[in-house]
């Protein structure tokens, strides 16, 4: 049915690139390119040996325009799925226009130099890529992504009125490490230790970080502290569903992990300037000073996200709490998914928060080929219909359960 390039070889393009490699009726060519091409011909030989698929890969430097519009002319994909770091998201957008090429990605688009994202940048891309006939997916992930896409199914058909949206994210497993973060340290650490920001009535209300938290049930999990965060989400679905009155997100953080959290930031790692290192010659002569990034250091030295699959246990619980109105009563409904680690890693190689964010970009990318999400512009994913995604999210892998009229714990 159409060709598609992932850029990156990390855990979610890993788990991605499982799936895909799965439907080779929708799927019929695939490419893996990313900066270091042994991991994407590791990948590949992964791939043909389980499913029989023959995978091209390519050495690429997502933040290079030039580099990409080469790749992708030569390869020439219906839709380029950029699993990359959110860095660069602009790079692969340009690149995209120049060459004719669809679009979708998992995370809104963040300067290198501020530890700060919002979706204003991908945004400005919207007439370019309509002009262009070209359909660009954005947050395509989990949260964002199919947190989204429950609160479109939740609008079109439990809900008049959507008045109050809490997203909660628990991680309820367990990797058996001192401490290590689930996705990529650097864009993780970079996030969570922003201010909060939510939305209530009109306008946008700013925390100190871990400020506001609070005990929630998870189901299969029991009472976990959940706090509140700045996530990107909040931004797109205020504004597609204006009846919203408020509007927060939520994430769980056990002790041990917060205790890391709070040492790495007082000793100055969590930083994301650069500083001067005097580092030995290796002759032995004396000193060159070098340019590090703390952060950048840390990632280094931390477990790699790709290797904690295998001895994780415990499961994710992500969903959205809604209250609003229908028939003008008021109602609630609790729409979540639980995955499990190990059932991850038997089936990718890769633990449950990597799966949890691949199946969505794949289900998005069949979306678009199969033409029920192809749609001129710049759209998040509320944008489309969800009911063919939910249906697919059931057959892939992240099968999800609905309550209505519960106690959603929120006032």
């Amino acid at each position: 049915m159409g060709k598609v390039l992932i850029i990156g070889a990390g855990g979610v393009a890993t788990v991605a690139a499982h799936k895909v490699a799965q439907k080779p009726e929708v799927f019929t060519e695939v490419m893996i390119a990313s900066r270091t091409l042994r991991k994407c011909d590791a990948l590949a030989e992964v791939l043909e040996k389980r499913y029989g698929r023959k995978v091209r890969t390519a050495q690429v430097d997502a933040d290079s325009v030039e580099q990409l519009v080469q790749l992708f002319s030569s390869f020439r994909p219906d839709i380029v799925m950029n699993l990359a770091l959110p860095y660069q998201d602009l790079t692969i957008m340009e690149a995209c226009l120049q060459t004719g090429c669809n679009y979708l990605d998992t995370a809104n688009y963040e300067p290198k130099d501020e530890a700060h994202f919002e979706y204003s940048w991908q945004w400005a891309y919207r007439e370019r890529f309509e002009k262009a006939g070209l359909t660009a997916i954005l947050g395509c992930g989990f949260d964002p992504g199919v947190t989204s896409i429950f609160t479109a199914y939740a609008a079109k058909h439990y809900f008049d009125e959507i008045q109050y949206l809490d997203i909660v994210d628990c991680n309820a497993g367990n990797h058996h490490k001192a401490f290590a973060t689930n996705f990529n340290p650097e864009i993780n650490i970079r996030e969570i230790t922003q201010k909060g920001l939510y939305w209530e009535d009109g306008r946008w209300v700013e925390t100190e970080p871990m400020e506001i938290h609070q005990t929630l049930y998870y189901p299969n999990i029991g009472p976990k502290e959940s706090y509140l965060l700045h996530h990107e989400e909040l931004e797109s679905l205020v504004l597609n569903y204006p009846t919203i009155r408020r509007a927060r997100f939520w994430m769980t953080f056990g002790q041990q992990y917060l205790n890391y959290l709070d040492v790495i930031q007082n000793i100055g790692m969590a930083r994301i300037d650069e500083i001067e290192y005097k580092a030995p010659k290796a002759d032995g002569s004396g000193d060159t000073v070098v340019k590090i990034v703390p952060l950048q250091f840390l990632k280094a030295v931390l477990p790699n996200p790709q290797d904690l699959g295998e001895n994780y246990d415990g499961e994710t619980s992500i969903g959205c709490r809604i209250r609003g109105l229908k028939g003008g009563q008021e109602r609630t409904y609790y729409v979540y998914n639980n995955c499990s680690h190990q059932a991850a890693y038997e089936e990718t190689g890769m633990q449950g928060v990597s799966y949890t964010t691949g199946v969505p970009a794949m289900i998005g990318a069949m979306m678009f080929l199969e033409g029920k999400w192809a749609k001129p512009g710049v759209h998040n994913v509320e944008e489309f219909d969800p009911d063919p995604f939910m249906d697919r999210l059931r057959q892939d892998g992240l099968p999800w359960h609905e309550m209505h009229n519960v106690d959603l714990e929120f006032d």
